[in-house]
């Protein structure tokens, strides 16, 4: 009976150690650089108009088709921040090198709607990756423009319809931006905005 109770607690015991341990190795490769990537603000402007000033707080109004029938691309803007994970300890402040800082090469954005219809192409439009280079500094931030709403999506389904159907498709865009400290450890950010699709210039 005895041996029985430390075979149990042994088996226990070692479940328990191969539990912590695979949560530690995904720690571990989820948090290989030393610094973290934030993001501070994402901002937005339509096509027509997306000039460094017009940039402003969601929900972008996405006008599917300007009045003479020209589509436009939409855009983003997002500003973030590398910070390190270990905020060092009371009175003695992290030292960042720039090691830490981050370089961004690409995102990626997707689309999903409240009502759980999120097939692309038919529901919500088809997620794209993108390229944009910019450095962040540790310890600092940075900002840089991006695609948020590609022309051929306005040019397909669901989108397209909505230049002779006078609704409007309310979508959240999630973004995830991918970068590399100077170390090469892989790292990323994500955040959402809000997108109204509609015809509002007819």
């Amino acid at each position: 009976m005895r041996a029985t109770w430390f075979t149990r607690a042994g088996a226990a015991m070692v479940v328990m150690a191969t539990i912590l341990s695979s949560g530690c190795g995904e720690f571990v490769r989820s948090s290989r650089s030393p610094t973290q990537l934030i993001i501070n603000q994402i901002l937005v402007a339509p096509g027509a108009g997306a000039v460094a000033t017009s940039f402003v707080n969601g929900p972008l109004l996405s006008d599917v088709q300007a009045n003479t029938g020209t589509i436009f691309d939409d855009f983003g803007q997002v500003t973030l921040r590398a910070m390190l994970r270990d905020q060092g300890s009371p009175g003695v402040a992290p030292t960042t090198t720039t090691v830490n800082d981050v370089t961004i090469t690409r995102y990626r954005v997707t689309y999903q709607r409240s009502d759980g219809r999120n097939t692309p192409g038919v529901d919500v439009p088809f997620s794209f990756d993108g390229a944009v280079t910019f450095t962040v500094p540790a310890g600092s931030t940075a900002a840089a423009v991006f695609e948020l709403v590609r022309h051929v999506a306005k040019a397909e389904a669901p989108l397209v319809v909505l230049r002779t159907n006078p609704v409007v498709i309310t979508m959240i865009a999630d973004i995830t931006f991918f970068g590399r400290d100077q170390a090469g450890n892989e790292v990323s950010a994500s955040g959402s905005v809000q997108i109204n699709f509609a015809n509002f210039a007819g």
